[in-house]
């Protein structure tokens, strides 16, 4: 019998867009940093919770998750990495976590997307392949994938994601008063309004 979906939280990006002294992940966020903040609220929706990351940022993500399920991946350098990327990633965390009922991709630099998103989002795969949550009518995060399509995302390389997957199959819009599932970090100025949203 499958388990409960598993939140698989992404956190192997190199981040190049954000200009600050260290990664953009580490930043403090909260009482805690961005990463760490994602991880508390994929923890509170009371789904199992995955890891993907680099060895640079495996210890910041074993102060959240078990050792076991946290997911290393190389780095991308930019020197025979070009089958690394958001793909690579996905397809690792579900490989992990290959027994589960389906996998909702939670990128990690989205510390705003509430626990209670994710559980909505996690019901909609009893009757939908695929879901995401939507804000006002805009698609946005997490994207949910149901157990029957490990074979298609267990595969996936480079840095385009799911698309591909999310393009050939019906999916399910979970509108959710949440704004944060529209809201990624990337920039500093992202950071800051990430900051202002959350101080509300």
């Amino acid at each position: 019998m499958k388990s409960a979906p598993v939140v698989i939280v992404l956190a192997a990006g190199a981040g190049s867009r954000f200009r600050g002294d260290s990664h953009k992940l580490t930043q403090p966020f909260g009482a805690s940093s961005v990463l760490g903040t994602t991880l508390e609220n994929a923890i509170a929706s009371h789904l199992p919770v995955a890891v993907v990351t680099t060895m640079a940022l495996r210890d910041l993500a074993k102060s959240w998750v078990a050792t076991q399920d946290v997911v290393i991946v190389p780095e991308v350098d930019g020197a025979n990495t070009s089958h690394l990327g958001m793909g690579y990633s996905i397809a690792a965390g579900v490989r992990a976590r290959g027994d589960a009922a389906g996998w909702l991709i939670l990128p990690g630099d989205m510390p705003l997307i509430q626990p209670s998103t994710m559980r909505c989002v996690a019901q909609a795969l009893s009757h939908h392949s695929l879901a995401y949550a939507q804000h006002l009518g805009r698609r946005g995060h997490p994207v949910a994938f149901s157990a029957e399509l490990f074979s298609e995302l267990a595969t996936l390389t480079g840095d385009e994601g799911a698309r591909r997957v999310v393009a050939r199959y019906p999916a399910a819009a979970v509108e959710v008063a949440d704004a944060g599932v529209l809201v990624d970090l990337d920039t500093e100025a992202d950071l800051q309004a990430l900051r202002r949203m959350h101080s509300r």
